[in-house]
C-alpha cells in the first residue's frame, strides 16, 4: 500500500492511496476540503502517472456534479428494456 500527496493547480492538496491486488491496482483519491472520495481500479502494468490522472479527473468530476456544475447524464428512453 503506497500512499501520496500531491498539490494539483485546480484542487489544490490531493491524498492518493495505491493498493495492489493480483492484475489490478485500487486507487482512492481524497480531497480534504470538500471530503470527496473517489475509488478507481486499474490494470497493475499501467502507470502509476496515468491513474493519478484518472483519478484526478473523476474527482474533478465528482466535485463539479455534487456542486450542481455537471448535470447528470439522462439514460435514453430507446436504451431501456
Amino acid at each position: 500500500m503506497a500512499r501520496r500527496t500531491h498539490n494539483i493547480p485546480d484542487l489544490g492538496e490531493v491524498l492518493f492511496e495505491f493498493v495492489t491486488q493480483g492484475n489490478y491496482v485500487k486507487v482512492v483519491a481524497v480531497d480534504p476540503v470538500t471530503n470527496t472520495e473517489i475509488t478507481l481500479v486499474g490494470d497493475r502494468r499501467a502507470g502509476r502517472a496515468s491513474l493519478e490522472n484518472a483519478a484526478i479527473k473523476k474527482l474533478i468530476y465528482v466535485i463539479q456534479k455534487n456542486a450542481g456544475k455537471v448535470k447528470p447524464r439522462q439514460p435514453k428512453d430507446d436504451n431501456l428494456f
